[in-house]
């Protein structure tokens, strides 16, 4: 059973035979179908099937048609589909070892790690690359998200003043970043010259602040699995919504985290706190993106 189910709406689904139950009416009422074949070379017909139970929230089921033109289940996924673009950088995508599922790798310099996530928009994936096209420089990518572990923090009081100081000093930095990727060896000296200055200002304050009230927002891998990571933002704007089977309540906030922009659509059950805008969300999510192929 999909760990993140819950997430979307589906927290007393328990036994196998119930989620088969659901995998089927998610096929017979799909909101969105779509089809392609893996291989140009190959006949066997790859489909996809998108069950909305809110808005921009639902469940995918994916699989193929036998010869006898029966569907074979091959895996299904909850999703959070993102509503704003959150990067223009270079992107690459890879084929999952045991499935044909793609994960993704982003190299944003906003965030000083390559983002992976899972791919949700596979059949146009699979579109471009049976004519042989890769995703081009300046495609965008639009994130979303799902959690099934999360509270809420009050907000850090900020002048308008330091607001502006803020937004200069991140576009500062991402200018040095992306120098620095491309060989800048100044650049890689102020960056490393700026960390050993905020490590020692941060070990000298943390002994008096408590560290929630230092760090406004971070963004950091999680556990074993490449695109789960460990977050804190603050949220934009937030939405309750309730799944249309269940009748569970969702919540699905808009995150700025480390100057990224995203969606995160997490269970009530799960979340500790009542999300508003200014104030900040901690958890673990599951990360997700759609690629904005050109001609799609």
């Amino acid at each position: 059973m999909h760990r993140y189910l819950r997430s979307i709406g589906f927290s007393d689904l328990k036994k196998r035979k119930d989620v088969n139950e659901l995998l089927g009416y998610a096929i017979r009422h799909a909101s969105e179908r779509s089809y392609t074949t893996t291989d140009p070379e190959d006949n066997v017909l790859f489909s996809e099937y998108l069950m909305e139970v809110a808005p921009g929230i639902g469940l995918g089921v994916r699989g193929e048609f036998n010869e006898d033109n029966q569907f074979i289940l091959d895996y299904y996924f909850p999703y959070c589909r993102g509503a704003q673009i959150s990067s223009y950088e270079e992107l690459s995508i890879e084929r999952h070892a045991e499935k044909e599922s793609y994960a993704g790798i982003c190299d944003d310099v906003k965030l000083g790690v390559s983002l992976i996530f899972y791919l949700q928009n596979v059949i146009p994936y699979l579109k471009q690359k049976n004519v042989g096209k890769n995703p081009e420089k300046g495609t965008s990518l639009v994130l979303g998200a799902l959690s099934t572990e999360g509270r809420i923090l009050l907000p850090l009081e900020k002048k308008e003043s330091d607001k502006k100081r803020l937004k200069k000093e991140s576009a500062s930095r991402s200018k040095l970043l992306d120098a620095a990727r491309n060989g800048d060896e100044d650049a890689m000296e102020t960056l490393t010259l700026e960390e050993i200055d905020t490590y020692s200002n941060i070990s000298r304050m943390i002994l008096k602040q408590d560290v929630l009230t230092l760090v406004d927002t971070y963004f950091m891998p999680y556990g074993i699995e490449c695109d789960q990571y460990s977050i804190l933002g603050e949220i934009v704007s937030s939405e309750s919504f309730e799944n249309k089977l269940t009748g569970e309540k969702i919540y699905l906030m808009t995150l700025c985290c480390n100057d990224l922009y995203f969606d995160v659509a997490i269970n009530e059950k799960d979340l500790i706190g009542e999300p508003q805008a200014g104030r900040r969300f901690k958890g673990v999510i599951w990360m997700q993106g759609e690629v904005n192929f050109k001609g799609q």
